[in-house]
């Protein structure tokens, strides 16, 4: 099976696999596909660097799990797509070419993980995955609700991607960690309860796990993962910082019950605009991309 696209060299790529530690496309079970789309960014800049920056922070990144109590990529492989320019003048143009490259990767039967980028890439990264699968679910963590029909005049903005997304009238949306919504997108929201559930960042004291992916059980689940989602004290590498963010192991323990009740199928980490100098947003960035990979394939109960 030939890769529908070039890739990078295994030393460069996401982990940095090189020698027996690196697979051929058709053996991989993952691709990671690096799509740095800026164009509605619309307070801080900087998401065109985010898939080169998780990328070379990968290369620290430990690949011992110890959660499952091995290298976990052994279990299913993964390649890494050559990352190229991305014309952000035109996000339609350049939402189509990424639904190209995902429709190749699932078509192939592989797991996209694609790495923006604004958050505007996933209405174009996820629409394979509504032709595939009749009861896909979306599990999105941000702080922002991104419920807006377009913003600053663009139908595509990275502040309505999930919007977008909900165009497609069988989506079914669970948004976690939102703290942040404009009047504008409530009627929206209120005329979709039976399609959208949202728990609120202020409550995360209170969330309760088993609640939160109960609409998920058996299904499948597409996930979407805005940076800014995370408090600002862990992620302050992202062009729109909100107050009263979540952490590390509320992500985490989200991400495992998932994968427990239901099936991850693909997955989208976007809004990282790097800081010069500044390592530590971007290896979180990194281990969480191999932490919902590892997830994806494997059962931490092994």
């Amino acid at each position: 099976m030939k890769a529908p696209f070039d890739l990078m060299e295994p030393e460069r790529a996401f982990l940095a696999l090189e020698g027996e530690d690196a697979v051929s496309y058709h053996d991989a079970g993952a691709v990671i596909i690096p799509f740095g789309l800026e164009g509605s960014v619309s307070y801080g800049g900087g998401t065109a660097l985010g898939p080169g920056a998780m990328i070379k922070a990968s290369h620290q990144v430990e690949l011992f799990d110890e959660e499952f109590w091995c290298e976990a990529f052994r279990e299913y492989g993964i390649v890494t797509m050559a990352e190229k320019a991305v014309d952000g003048a035109n996000i339609e143009n350049a939402l189509a070419e990424l639904q190209s490259l995902t429709e190749a990767v699932l078509r192939d039967n592989k797991f996209p993980l694609v790495f923006g980028g604004e958050h505007s890439i996933t209405p174009g990264a996820i629409r394979p995955f509504l032709d595939r699968f009749d009861d896909l679910i979306v599990l999105h963590f941000d702080a922002h609700a991104d419920l807006r029909d377009g913003y600053d005049g663009e139908h595509y903005s990275h502040a309505a991607a999930l919007r977008r997304v909900l165009d497609h009238p069988t989506v079914e949306l669970v948004s976690v960690g939102i703290r942040n919504i404009s009047a504008e997108e409530i009627p929206f929201l209120e005329q979709n309860k039976n399609r959208i559930t949202i728990h609120w960042g202020k409550d995360r004291e209170t969330w309760d796990i088993d609640e939160i992916v109960k609409p998920l059980k058996n299904r499948n689940i597409y996930l979407t993962f805005d940076l800014d989602g995370f408090d600002g004290s862990v992620m302050p590498a992202t062009g729109t910082p909100e107050p009263g963010g979540f952490y590390w192991n509320d992500a985490i323990k989200i991400i495992k019950a998932a994968s427990s009740v239901g099936k991850i199928v693909g997955a989208d980490i976007n809004e990282l605009a790097p800081i010069e100098n500044f390592h530590a947003p971007d290896f979180l960035a990194a281990k969480l991309a191999y932490k919902i990979l590892n997830y994806a394939h494997l059962k931490s109960d092994r």
